[in-house]
């Protein structure tokens, strides 16, 4: 075991006599050392439980023979540390949390862990960290929480409270209602209920395979969500005590370039949080696959958008898309839609052809997707709402190959296969995830932009914009900072036909890339939604709705083209052309960039100060170098 270098042998005795400390006896010496990173942490909704999760977890272990080390990870919620300088962390503490797992797991030598995330930076933290492990690793996290819901059925989420804020500045509430909102947008222990960051990065640690089918969808503090617990931590002692599987099952073997494949087509397929590009390309780079912003483009083109959650002009919520048959069944239905690409001579051709061995899921023989016209959709049991199918389906044509959008034969932390985990799982209520051929559309719910202000790209979550936003030409009205923004936008500065410009507050130049969902926020309540676009080189929350458009590269701090706007200037943004243009002549543009001094801010914390000589740009994932 690779424990045995802290507990075997004569020389180790002084190791042994502080583990006895602890409360380890003589039999304990031969047992696997299963780490628990735990993200417990009071002052977050989705951590404040997860002390208990973790007692439940380590009872499990015992009893399966395996000796646990609970250990800790900080954590940021983005929520509450929105709209002021406490935003400045959130990104760089993903850094910390990945070198924290790197730290205790390396440092005590243990044989496998289990990371219990829930919510934004900490999940792509602890993956970044096991990927570094690179030992047998499963995670389970908290679990989302409810949707809230007002007296009047009005269903409510976390972006319901921020819009309020922008509907009650402008009239359109009183402050009773906003009491009202804030009292029951969040009514309990969970990551927040829609498609935001959290729920996001779960779910998509189902589509890596290295946590357990309903990960991202079971809601937090249920019974279901305890099995889920107990399950795993049964599982990682049985890797950890069997040294083959031990071998077979390191991380860095589940997740691999397939596994961060299926990851973006499931993000695609769900519409999830903009900051997904930016965690997956991160852990892209620490699982050592080659993964760019084309590449992302390339898979959208392939997927349909086929679950449309909250935020993206929806009431659907986790709860809902559990209930629907979870991220499975959003895989089992991605699977059927065929994918074919060219090769360098255009000629076409399978992009997966290690597919070709792998088992085909028998629900995909027996369960074609559907048109429109031939489905009613009902409920799952016998009750009205029951699927009910047309005999005018194409069978044949419908049904997976070997070309399939998702890798099947990806390995999973339970020992099947992709598609052996996903062989069964039905769409039990198709308004809440639909078939490809229903689909919201037939492309991804996330594009790659390009053009002169985004060289290097940028982020749009389409799945949240309304359609009278996806070709937009407007005019700019320039902020340098987050805090300008907000003032300006709640000052009157932004009418409608603006693009309001957002910059230096990209990685390097916010420090740390701040969130946006304050002025989105107020933006959407003050009725603007549809009239209003927005750039920034930083980042929005997965709350995020509307024409905003993020992760702009290169940023304004390395001398992006962002930094040369002026109020005034033109931009265009068109969705079906993947274009973000600045309309100003080259020769006006040379005359500004003659004149450009970058914006430096004043940063008093040594931390920030660090994050930004390091950080790289967003379209690299926001990582920082290792190598000068």
């Amino acid at each position: 075991m690779r424990s045995d270098i802290v507990k075997k042998g004569y020389t180790k005795a002084p190791h042994r006599s502080l583990l006895r400390a602890t409360g380890l006896k003589d039999e304990d010496f031969n047992k696997p050392f299963i780490g628990i990173a735990n993200s417990y942490i009071d002052i977050i909704p989705g951590h404040f439980f997860l002390n208990r999760y973790a007692q439940i977890i380590k009872e499990e272990i015992r009893a399966a023979g395996g000796v646990p080390f609970e250990f800790n990870t900080i954590g940021v919620d983005d929520g509450i540390a929105m709209g002021h300088s406490g935003m400045l962390y959130s990104l760089p503490s993903r850094e910390l949390i990945a070198d924290s797992i790197e730290t205790m797991m390396n440092a005590h030598s243990l044989d496998a862990m289990i990371c219990i995330p829930n919510c934004d930076k900490i999940v792509p933290g602890m993956l970044m960290g096991a990927l570094r492990v690179n030992v047998p690793t499963i995670f389970v996290s908290g679990g989302p929480m409810k949707a809230g819901k007002l007296e009047d059925g009005t269903i409510l989420d976390l972006n319901s409270a921020f819009e309020a804020v922008g509907a009650y500045a402008e009239g359109k509430i009183d402050e009773q209602r906003l009491h009202e909102i804030e009292c029951n947008a969040c009514p309990g222990g969970g990551s927040c209920s829609g498609m935001f960051t959290a729920n996001s990065m779960n779910t998509l640690c189902e589509a890596m395979g290295v946590a357990l089918p309903g990960n991202g969808t079971i809601l937090a503090l249920t019974k279901e969500r305890e099995e889920l617990l107990r399950t795993a931590a049964r599982r990682i002692v049985e890797i950890a005590l069997d040294e083959r599987k031990s071998e077979q099952f390191r991380f860095r073997n589940i997740l691999n370039k397939k596994a961060v494949h299926n990851a973006f087509v499931v993000d695609m397929a769900m519409g999830g949080s903009t900051n997904t590009i930016l965690h997956m390309l991160a852990i892209a780079k620490e699982a050592e696959v080659d993964f760019n912003l084309d590449s992302i483009n390339a898979i959208a083109s392939q997927v349909a958008h086929i679950a449309k959650i909250a935020p993206a002009l929806s009431t659907i919520h986790m709860e809902d898309i559990n209930r629907a048959g979870g991220v499975s069944a959003v895989m089992n239905e991605v699977a059927k839609r065929h994918s074919v690409l060219s090769d360098k001579c255009g000629n076409p051709r399978s992009d997966f052809q290690s597919f070709a061995s792998s088992k085909l899921p028998q629900s995909s023989l027996d369960n074609p997707h559907f048109s429109s016209q031939s489905l009613e959709c009902q409920n799952a049991d016998s009750s009205p709402a029951h699927t009910k199918i047309s005999e005018s389906h194409n069978t044949n044509a419908t049904k997976p190959t070997q070309d399939s959008i998702l890798h099947l034969d990806a390995l999973t932390i339970t020992g099947e296969t992709l598609g052996e985990r996903i062989k069964n799982a039905e769409i039990t209520d198709c308004e809440v995830i639909r078939h490809n051929d229903n689909a919201y559309s037939q492309v991804g719910g996330l594009k790659i932009l390009y053009g002169n202000l985004a060289q290097e790209g940028a982020v749009l979550k389409v799945a949240a914009v309304a359609e009278s936003m996806k070709e937009f030409e407007g005019s700019a009205v320039c902020f340098n900072s987050q805090d300008e923004a907000i003032k300006g936008i709640a000052g009157g500065k932004v009418k409608a036909g603006n693009v309001v410009v957002i910059r230096y507050e990209g990685p390097k130049g916010g420090p740390g890339m701040q969130e946006m969902l304050t002025p989105t926020s107020l933006i959407m309540g003050m009725g603007l939604g549809e009239s209003v676009a927005l750039i920034t080189d930083g980042r929005f929350s997965g709350a995020t709705r509307g024409g905003c458009i993020g992760h702009i590269s290169p940023e304004a701090a390395e001398g992006g083209l962002i930094a040369l706007i002026e109020d005034g200037d033109k931009i265009a943004i068109s969705v079906s052309k993947g274009t973000l243009e600045l309309l100003v002549d080259s020769k006006t543009l040379e005359s500004r960039r003659a004149k450009w001094t970058p914006i430096k801010k004043e940063i008093q914390s040594k931390w920030l100060k660090r994050y930004s000589l390091l950080v790289s740009n967003a379209a690299n994932g926001a990582v920082l170098k290792t190598e000068l």
